[in-house]
């Protein structure tokens, strides 16, 4: 990937980007192939670490509840029974209540937390703001695991734990996206960001397996690991995160200049499908890279064209220096409201099983402590390729929101054939295959509305080519998912806390009633999106890969 030194007169780009590029430059190692997709890879791949780092960090409280507070009536064999003391103060009978209030705590911190990022993402160094966020989110993560070494038995010192922590770790997702949004084109914006997005099952299948590993001899460990681990990798990101082109010396540009502002600001924001790609019905742009003064290399567009936009020169009108949007600026583009309620259900779906998923199984399968963690991972697995395939189905007919409520459709039912099947305490390879199915469709609609919908959104064509957008619009989206994401566990611990003796297969009972109910809303929030595309397609007003998020 790097050539040798070589003299750096050869060079005359200025030295630029982040302290660590900057090193490697001034040692005369630069790419020895197309340093576009060189950055684009790298860059790629950093947020992809970044992002996994958070989730990581993040899982560890689904795990340690299981020995916080034990279960001594279990049968599994592995377990030992004569040292079944829990830990202080979640050693009484309303334990479930304050497991609720530790998620709570976190997760309604998070979501205020990512109202506000988005802003102060969009009018800050990102990669600063970035790696304070990920030291900061190491430091709380490892402050909790701390709790068993110094032997903390106050409830409060772990719910303002887990607050702080919600807030600092708000500020990954739009600094990442942000990051990956200026590098990536948006014709493979669903195909490129679904398997990106896959960091947050990553992320979760790592923390569980860590966690896991230390729970049973100290769980003050579970968290510490993974607060070092999230530590580290800010740390490299400083040093080595480029989060725009143009800090390299890379320059995005349009081939042809001869349309007015508002038709280059539609073309630039308009989602154009793969099949339409693969048959060439792509508008003629091109990137130029800059590799010394005064000469420039061609680059593909398909790779290359932002999925942000260019801050486009007008030809005629249009603003030349774009303003950061306002918050009621971004709820008024079409489709946000929407996406960003059918995520908030979304999102309460799938963090309920996030953080109580590991509890219901050894719930129901009287496993471990460590082997429910492990067999939570599944879950998380499934996820991966539902977010994969949804982004590259919608790639290839435009139908983000069809997509989303085919995907939401399956996911009531299977929610039911779940609790049915675990109720009859299934074999392991049953159990394996009903999590991972349960993730491929919770996950799935989750990941694309995250990722490729934020993104089609956040450069919708009412901006008129400001690229400023995409930050505070996916801090709504996100934010907005994430009060469900705060709602769902806290209801499940409420629902739960509730059951008496012999009560307790019934009260997971109504928690899935609760999921299935919350799928539903989430596919009714896009029932106006998902007809204006069926009804495109059907009537042949536009081929079925154009994007209908209006």
């Amino acid at each position: 990937m790097w050539t040798g030194p070589r003299p750096v007169e050869q060079d005359k780009m200025a030295v630029r980007g982040p302290p660590g590029i900057r090193f490697l430059q001034w040692l005369g190692l630069t790419p020895c192939w197309d340093r576009q997709k060189v950055y684009q890879l790298w860059t790629l791949f950093l947020t992809f670490l970044c992002y996994t780092s958070y989730h990581l960090s993040r899982k560890p409280i689904s795990i340690v509840k299981n020995e916080l507070h034990k279960n001594c009536n279990t049968t599994d064999n592995t377990s030992v029974t004569t040292n079944c003391s829990s830990w202080k103060p979640f050693d009484g009978s309303d334990y479930e209540s304050l497991f609720g209030d530790l998620d709570t705590a976190f997760l309604f911190a998070y979501a205020g937390g990512m109202f506000f990022s988005g802003h102060i993402a969009e009018r800050s160094n990102l990669r600063y703001f970035l790696v304070l966020g990920m030291l900061s989110s190491g430091l709380m993560t490892a402050l909790f695991g701390l709790g068993y070494y110094w032997n903390i038995h106050t409830v409060a010192f772990f719910v303002i734990v887990q607050a702080v922590a919600g807030v600092v770790q708000a500020t990954g997702w739009p600094a990442v996206v942000t990051c990956v949004g200026s590098w990536f084109g948006k014709g493979r914006r669903g195909f490129i960001m679904g398997l990106w997005n896959s960091h947050t099952s990553v992320g979760n299948i790592l923390g569980s397996l860590i966690a896991a590993a230390f729970v049973s001899e100290a769980w003050g460990l579970s968290f510490i690991v993974p607060g070092i681990i999230i530590a580290s990798v800010g740390v490299i990101a400083f040093f080595f995160l480029v989060t725009e082109p143009k800090e390299v010396g890379i320059v995005m540009e349009e081939k042809s200049r001869t349309d007015s502002y508002t038709v280059q600001a539609e073309q630039s924001t308009q989602h154009i499908p793969m099949w339409q790609l693969c048959n060439g019905d792509e508008s003629e742009t091109e990137t130029t890279e800059v590799v010394d003064e005064g000469a420039s290399l061609p680059v593909d567009h398909a790779d290359s064209e932002p999925l942000l936009g260019e801050e486009i020169k007008p030809l005629s009108g249009g603003p030349t220096n774009p303003k950061a949007i306002s918050f009621l600026g971004a709820l008024k583009i079409p489709g946000v409201i929407e996406f960003s309620m059918c995520l908030f259900f979304a999102k309460l779906v799938s963090y309920t099983f996030l953080y109580w998923l590991p509890k219901y199984i050894r719930d129901e399968e009287d496993y471990s402590p460590s082997v429910s963690g492990d067999m939570s991972t599944l879950f998380d697995v499934g996820g991966i390729v539902g977010g994969f395939l949804a982004g590259t189905i919608s790639d290839f007919t435009g139908g983000r929101a069809t997509c989303c409520v085919v995907m939401l459709v399956l996911g009531a039912p299977m929610l039911y054939v779940t609790q049915v099947v675990f109720q009859t305490k299934p074999s392991t390879s049953t159990a394996i295959g009903m999590l991972a199915a349960l993730g491929f469709l919770v996950n799935g609609p989750y990941a694309l509305i995250t990722t490729a919908v934020s993104a089609d959104l956040g450069t919708h064509k009412s901006l008129k080519g400001n690229a400023k957008a995409l930050s505070t619009v996916t801090a709504i989206i996100d934010g907005t998912g994430s009060i469900g994401a705060a709602v769902g566990p806290l209801l499940a611990g409420i629902i739960l806390n509730k059951a008496g003796a012999g009560q307790r297969a019934a009260q997971w009972d109504n928690v899935f009633y609760m999921l299935m109910a919350s799928d539903v809303l989430a596919c009714l929030f896009l029932l106006r999106i998902f007809v204006k595309e069926m009804k495109g397609w059907c009537a042949g007003c536009c081929k079925p890969g154009t994007s209908n998020v209006t």
